[in-house]
């Protein structure tokens, strides 16, 4: 992994934490983009920055560690969310499996188990992003092959086209207009709605 291409943000409200760790993190290789001593300051250094990688404690004032996490998911503000806290105790780990987190760190923490810990929640992160972005990008496909087919079969109806010959029409189309197929095949199903 490429350290110097990740950012961090880190939320912690103990300002040695927060200094102890952007020490640990910057002799790493690693970018701090910002810190925040709360969860309400963590949102919107994530919103600012969208780092890679947050790491944040559970127990914080005004907005905790947990709400901050799930509004930093829900808003992919962040590729991957680690917890460092004091708190081992069974409630707070399941709170943080509940807002999907990629880790989980016992304060005092030292960069043997930090390290390690950020190096798999990012390359998971990462991994997941390609998957959903490859997701994504068939599913527009097979949307798009189905578009173009209803368009194929609206000209194949109305003039009397082979399939062939209406593929070979909406082609045609997109390439003078320098537009993609599909919005040919969408104008195409448009008009076609317009003059029933």
């Amino acid at each position: 992994m490429d350290k110097n291409q990740l950012h961090i943000v880190i939320a912690d409200d103990e300002p040695i934490t927060r200094m102890d760790l952007r020490e640990l993190l910057e002799s790493a290789g690693y970018i701090v983009d910002a810190e925040a001593s709360d969860g309400f300051e963590a949102v919107e250094a994530c919103r600012e920055h969208l780092p890679e990688l947050v790491l944040i404690d559970i127990k914080m004032p005004f907005l905790d560690g947990i709400s901050g996490a799930q509004i930093i998911h829900e808003e992919k503000l962040a590729g991957s969310v680690i917890f460092i806290t004091a708190y081992n105790e069974r409630e707070f780990v399941d709170e943080a499996k509940a807002v999907e987190a990629d880790g989980y760190l016992v304060k005092p923490i030292d960069e043997k188990s930090l390290i390690p810990s950020i190096e798999l929640a990012v390359a998971r992160s990462r991994k997941m992003i390609k998957l959903k972005n490859d997701i994504r990008k068939i599913s527009e496909r097979l949307e798009s092959r189905g578009i173009i087919e209803k368009a194929k079969g609206l000209i194949m109806t109305c003039e009397g086209l082979t399939e062939q010959q209406a593929y070979d029409y909406i082609r045609r189309l997109s390439m003078e207009k320098s537009l993609s197929m599909r919005r040919v095949s969408e104008m195409i199903s448009m008009r076609s709605r317009v003059n029933q």
